[in-house]
This record gives structure tokens, C-alpha cells and sequence, in this order.
């Protein structure tokens, strides 16, 4: 009988982020591993993690976001001209 995993905490600077993954009874943990892969994938923790690593100004935030939609709107904008 194999261990059960009943949750997973991944534990960040600044703030604690849980992860829980159900395991059932007999559950393979190739299975389980794929489960807490997908739920951290989709929870964005390591986007979080790489966008607290450096502090950025919101006015620099702001010009970046301008600035790409700008470039989108000149590339994908109105093609009718």
C-alpha cells in the first residue's frame, strides 16, 4: 500500500502558498505528481515568483503595456487601409 499525500506546501518569501492534491485510495503517484504539476502550472505561482523578483515602477509597467498595444495595433490592427 503506498503512502497517501494529502497536500503540498510550496512556501514562497513573502506569503505561503497551499496546494492540495486528493489522492485516491490505490492512486498511482506518476498520477499524482501530474495533478500537483497541473495545479501549480495553472496556479501561476512561479509567474508570481519571477515577476516579485524585481521590483518594477507602475509608470514603467504602464509604458510597456502602451508600447505593446501600440506594436499590436500597427501589426494586427485594422488591415482594411
Amino acid at each position: 500500500m503506498q503512502p497517501e499525500i494529502l497536500s503540498t506546501i510550496f512556501i514562497t518569501k513573502r506569503s505561503n502558498f497551499m496546494l492540495i492534491v486528493e489522492v485516491k485510495d490505490g492512486e498511482a503517484i506518476d498520477k499524482v505528481l501530474k495533478k500537483y504539476k497541473r495545479k501549480f502550472e495553472r496556479a501561476g505561482i512561479l509567474k508570481e515568483l519571477r515577476r516579485r523578483k524585481n521590483f518594477t515602477k507602475p509608470s514603467v509597467t504602464r509604458r510597456t503595456e502602451v508600447l505593446k498595444a501600440v506594436y499590436k495595433e500597427e501589426m494586427y490592427g485594422n488591415k482594411n487601409d
